[in-house]
Parts: C-alpha cells; structure tokens; sequence
C-alpha cells in the first residue's frame, strides 16, 4: 500500500500504521491530517479539525482519544525535529567561521606577496643599467595568486562549502513553498469533505422522515 505522508519523517510513518489500523484510507486522509497539523496553531484547532475529520469512521467515545493522541506524536517528532536543527544550524555556523578564517588567511597571503613585489620593483628602479628584458623576467619571478597553490585550493573550497550552504538554502524555500501549496489544498479537501458528509446526513435525515410517513 502507497504511504503518501512522506515529508514527517517517523511521525508519518507512525500515522500510516494508525490509520491502517483503524481502518482509515492513508491515502486520502493522511495528507489531511498531516495538513491540519501543520496548519492550525493550537492543540485546541487541530483536535477540532481532526474530529472533523475522523468522526466519519470513529465513535464518539473514541475519537476524542484518537486524536489526542495524533496530536502528542506529532508534537513529539516536531520537538525532536526542532532539535535536530539546532545541531545542523551549529554546524553551519563552524563551517562559516571556517570559511571566514581561512578568506582573512588568503588575503593576507595576498597583501605579504603585493609588499614583496613593490620591495623588488623599488630596488629594480634604482638600477639605470637594468634593460627590458631584465625587468621583464623579474616581473615573471614576482609572486602572484597564481604562485600561491595552497590559497587556490583555499578558495576553491570556500567556493564549494558557500555552493552546500546555497543549496540547503534553497531546499529549505522549496520545502516551506510546497507546504503552503499543500495546506492550501488540504483546506480546500477538508471543505470539500464537510460539505459531503452533510449531505449524507441530509439524505439520512429524508429517507429516516419518509420511512416514518409510511409507518
């Protein structure tokens, strides 16, 4: 059987086995309950919203339980999310202070090379009998940012570790935009559904009057 709630980490899983167990398609009302969760603020409007939802296949007796208890593991896993990201943001924070650490190292390589090189040119000028070709090679002898391996591979691994950084950046803005897309849609399915099990109800209602007309 599909498991479609597969952006929750262990509390999805957890809620595909309830469901199944309670004999409640997860196809259909697992995105729906997973919605509500994310959706609503208070423990309060996420219970009323999945009584709503789960009052078509449960009692009255249970169904208070049940969603009681959705409401606990969801807040477990998003506590224990939460601190989850707390240790990665620490650790994006080491790896920008390396980065900044080792940006302050190459541009200090770079400022000690451009001193030497205005040392020798000083000294070059003082030397009337120095022809072009002299100074041309003592210009090739002159330490650059090419002569500098070790800052290259520095800044090559600058420029790998802030593309990581930007690709987490963007994973976490196309998770947060598909979640608002979702939510949008569960709402609209949720209205949906209300409006469907009043209508049962109100074809209930009429066939139980028309029964009692015959009687």
């Amino acid at each position: 059987m599909a498991a479609p709630v597969t952006d929750a980490g262990e509390f999805g899983i957890w809620l595909n086995d309830r469901l199944d167990s309670l004999e409640v398609d997860r196809e259909v009302y697992g995105v729906y309950i997973l919605g509500v969760l994310q959706e609503e603020e208070s423990d309060e409007e996420k219970e009323d919203a999945l009584q709503g939802i789960l009052s078509a296949f449960l009692d009255e007796d249970n169904v208070e339980d049940v969603c009681k208890q959705i409401i606990k593991q969801w807040t477990d896993w998003c506590n224990r999310s939460a601190a989850k990201r707390d240790a990665e943001d620490v650790e994006v924070q080491a790896i920008a202070s390396m980065i900044e650490k080792q940006a302050q190292i190459v541009v200090k390589q770079k400022d000690v090379s451009e001193e030497s090189k205005k040392r020798k040119e000083a000294l070059l000028a003082q030397y009337a009998n120095v022809t072009d070709e002299e100074d041309e090679g003592e210009e090739e002898e002159l330490p650059s940012g090419n002569n500098l391996p070790e800052n290259d591979k520095s800044l090559f691994r600058n420029t790998n570790v802030a593309e990581v950084l930007n690709r987490q950046k963007q994973k976490r803005d196309q998770a947060r935009e598909d979640s608002q897309k979702k939510k949008e849609m569960d709402k609209t399915q949720r209205e949906k559904d209300k409006l469907a099990k009043q209508d049962r109800k109100e074809k209930e209602k009429k066939r139980t009057q028309k029964g009692e007309r015959k009687r």
